[in-house]
């Protein structure tokens, strides 16, 4: 169960010229949904909305553009693996170059 774990929780901005549009939201969700933790985005500009990361729909509520900074967070099992694994997605500009 995913409560007994303590969340993992790293921000990180977003580099990517065109922010987190539908292709890069795909890549995270794709990405977020290969693990069983929980995970949770907000962004700092409005951190009451957080998001659930394996939602597209909830993601592109965020309206990431360019320079956004995330706050991920993450609980469970395989949480650490999940956060790295996320982080260098972003922090990669979606392996979709800047």
């Amino acid at each position: 169960m995913a409560d007994s774990f303590e969340p993992i929780v790293r921000e990180v901005t977003i580099a990517h010229k065109e922010g987190m549009h539908t292709r890069p939201v795909m890549k995270f969700v794709d990405l977020a949904q290969r693990f069983d933790s929980n995970v949770r985005v907000s962004s700092l500009r409005n951190e009451s909305e957080i998001v659930n990361g394996k939602s597209a729909m909830e993601l592109m509520l965020l309206g990431a553009t360019c320079g956004t900074t995330l706050r991920i967070e993450v609980q469970g099992k395989d949480a650490t693996e999940a956060i790295d694994a996320l982080v260098a997605l972003v922090d990669n500009a979606f392996d979709m170059g800047s």
